[in-house]
């Protein structure tokens, strides 16, 4: 397969109450498909954010903003365009970042959560050198992450209670 040109379709989520944000990479191609974060089936992060905040996991993509806002829980992703190969995080070449200053201007964020090891290298790359803003890497939601359990996620991805 050979990558092409991607751009990202998806608006972030926040608002002026939001304390957390959390990066993802790119979206995945399910996700362009349903033109909203974390699309694919598999994909643990509305589960895993379900049971850390003990809510019902969110169905519908308003269910999701809801659930999200609610929280105090912004999200977007590192890169806003790219080359790549399919959802292959690894395939990501020419990126171009997000400005995630429209964010970090407007609501006071507590804390920076990359979903994942290339979220986090991309934010280091292209993103920390204009904020300054440190970012901890947290494991991958994604199904590509087969290793790490739900229950394992969740005892990593708990801190995000303690900026909310």
């Amino acid at each position: 397969m050979t990558a092409q040109k991607q751009h990202h379709n998806i608006e972030p989520v926040y608002n002026k109450s939001s304390r957390v944000l959390i990066l993802g990479s790119f979206p995945s191609v399910k996700s362009r498909e349903t033109e909203f974060f974390y699309g694919h089936p598999q994909n643990r992060f509305w589960r895993l954010l379900a049971a850390l905040l003990k809510e019902s996991t969110p169905k519908s993509t308003q269910d999701k903003k809801q659930l999200l806002l609610k929280h105090n829980i912004a999200v977007w992703d590192v890169i806003k365009e790219c080359d790549i190969v399919g959802s292959s995080d690894t395939s990501i070449t020419n990126a171009l970042p997000n400005d995630i200053s429209l964010i970090l201007d407007s609501a006071d964020i507590r804390a920076i959560l990359c979903n994942g090891t290339k979220a986090y290298e991309l934010y280091n790359k292209y993103i920390f050198p204009t904020t300054g803003r440190e970012a901890l890497r947290l494991p991958s939601t994604s199904p590509a992450n087969a290793a790490c359990s739900l229950d394992k996620l969740c005892e990593k991805w708990k801190i995000i209670t303690e900026y909310l």
